[in-house]
């Protein structure tokens, strides 16, 4: 599928009426826990309540991949986060148990809260999961399987159409080292779900996309790929179909993004402006907010993290209702922090 001339006027005239700060304000910057009853965590992902409060989770245990990681939580009322909880484990038996990995939060049209995640022994064997929360997190449902060939969302948040569409952003890891992006496509609300491939011919290796949207339900997906930037994909059928996948002018050292369409249009992106380095830890010592009026020429607002080593890494990004952008990630796989911007 190829860009038509109309789609790129539409999205060079909706550009035209917002504009890039140059810079966004930092306003909170704090750790969301100092101690936990786990060794290691990652993968965290953040959600508003209708009380205003938020709800992060994320993954923890002695260390990724290990059999006693499990899903976490925590819930911050007014100033203070509560202590991370444990809402879901890979037990199957007495005798077997899985790790679980990168859990997803999501809202539907019914406010019914859906926590995403998957259980395997590893990336290429694992498959989704989901849990339900009818009362703002409160109680988690028991846990369900999604279907076969399902994962759910693999690292970021579905993004929902103004037709009710859900495009929920996948990928698959491949037992022979090769990785594929997809979408998830559900027109019931989230009951049932079909999967469409992104450029599936392409050889370069992307997983983890994140969704943004424009006028006339354009999609945009921004994917992690191995090509030392981050790959873009469009849609303008609503998710149907794909363009061929394209670098961007943004860096990317094979590390998580994630990424939000704020209610005035303005598109901001939280990466690691790196290439990558000699292992797969290198290059996310250092971690950048972007904005963007088009999806296409990013502009650094705001830097989060700037440390000579470590790890600061697999971001998770929404607007919140008092128009705050609200921003966790990874802190030397010992801690997640919690970052508010005002744009």
């Amino acid at each position: 599928m190829k860009f038509s001339l109309l789609f790129l006027l539409a999205v060079v005239a909706f550009s035209c009426q917002i504009s890039v700060p140059k810079s966004c304000k930092i306003v909170v910057n704090e750790h969301i826990f100092e101690k936990a009853p786990f060794q290691a965590c990652h993968a965290s992902t953040i959600i508003e309540l209708n009380d205003g409060s938020l709800l992060c989770a994320w993954f923890g245990g002695t260390g990724e991949g290990n059999k006693d990681v499990g899903i976490w939580t925590s819930v911050k009322k007014g100033d203070s986060w509560s202590a991370p909880t444990e809402v879901v484990n890979g037990i199957v038996s007495d005798s077997l148990r899985f790790p679980c990995w990168n859990p997803v939060l999501f809202r539907n049209a019914d406010g019914i809260i859906s926590l995403y995640y998957k259980i395997g022994p590893n990336p290429r064997e694992w498959w989704g999961m989901v849990v339900y929360s009818t009362d703002e997190s409160q109680t988690w449902s028991a846990p369900e399987k999604l279907p076969d060939g399902i994962l759910g969302p693999i690292k970021n948040k579905p993004v929902v159409l103004t037709s009710g569409v859900i495009i929920s952003p996948s990928s698959i890891e491949t037992m022979d080292d090769k990785w594929h992006s997809h979408i998830e496509r559900s027109t019931d609300g989230g009951k049932t779900w079909k999967k469409i491939s992104i450029d599936p011919e392409n050889t370069a290796k992307v997983i983890q996309p994140t969704l943004l949207l424009y006028p006339e339900d354009k999609i945009q997906a921004l994917l992690r790929s191995n090509q030392n930037y981050i790959m873009e994909s469009w849609s303008v059928d609503e998710g149907k179909t794909w363009s061929a996948l394209a670098k961007t002018k943004v860096l990317n050292p094979n590390s998580g993004i994630d990424a939000v369409t704020l209610q005035s249009g303005l598109k901001v992106l939280i990466y690691n402006p790196m290439e990558s380095g000699a292992d797969w830890v290198n290059g996310r010592n250092k971690l950048n907010v972007a904005a963007s009026t088009d999806g296409i020429n990013w502009q650094d607002v705001a830097i989060l993290e700037d440390q000579p080593s470590g790890e600061f890494s697999y971001p998770s990004v929404i607007q919140a209702s008092d128009k705050t952008v609200h921003v966790v990630y990874t802190s030397n796989r010992k801690s997640i922090k919690h970052v508010v911007l005002e744009f």
